[in-house]
């Protein structure tokens, strides 16, 4: 835990520079923390719901039961601990998620357009309706997730674990699934168009209703 003083000119935005910093339990929702430097800081429990990270530093990071609902977190979060994190209504466009972990986080209305989720871990994870256009999931672990609905759109989902995902009624339009796990995979409804399935797992997968 963080002196007052820190906490006060972190708020300020006075200084950007707080690599590590231990910031457990506290309240930063609703600042400017655009570019801050945050690597490998301890930010379990933080509430920093509605802020703008935009540009910031939070690679390494422990954000575990954070609030970030409504947050702006176009940033680094590379390798970051965002399990059971509130990200609901977040903007992740672009964001840089390599390696993040996810299990038990809440997506709901998130925006991952654009992002880069290679080797992220969304075990589980309800990403119903989330916008991943365009997203980098190479070697993601989407196993069990709930993607219905979701806008895959051109993504890449190469060598992807989908196991067991539930991809009802999402749209996968031009999507790279090569070399992707779909065993027992829910493909009910979804929209294929365009989608390459070059090498990958069909093993007990429903497709009944798909739109190639």
């Amino acid at each position: 835990m963080e002196t007052l003083a820190t906490l006060e000119i972190i708020r300020s935005g006075e200084d950007k520079q707080f690599p590590g910093v231990n910031l457990e339990d506290e309240n930063l929702a609703g600042c400017h923390l655009a570019k801050i430097n945050l690597a490998g800081a301890n930010l379990a429990g933080t509430d920093l719901s509605g802020s703008n990270l935009q540009g910031a530093r939070l690679d390494g990071a422990n954000l575990l039961g954070a609030e970030l609902n409504q947050a702006d977190i176009r940033a680094n979060l590379v390798g970051a601990n965002l399990m059971q994190a509130d990200l609901s209504n977040a903007d992740l466009r672009g964001a840089n998620l390599r390696g993040a972990n996810f299990m038990g986080a809440k997506l709901v209305q998130a925006s991952l357009a654009g992002a880069f989720l290679s080797g992220a871990n969304l075990t589980g994870v309800n990403l119903q309706g989330v916008d991943l256009r365009g997203a980098d999931l190479r070697g993601a672990n989407l196993n069990n997730a709930n993607l219905k609905g979701a806008n895959l759109v051109q993504a890449d989902l190469k060598g992807s674990n989908l196991s067991q995902s539930n991809l009802e009624e999402a749209d996968l339009r031009g999507a790279d699934l090569a070399g992707a796990n779909l065993s027992e995979a829910n493909l009910l409804c979804a929209e294929l168009e365009g989608t390459n399935f070059d090498g990958v797992n069909l093993e007990r997968t429903c497709t009944l209703g798909t739109s190639k």
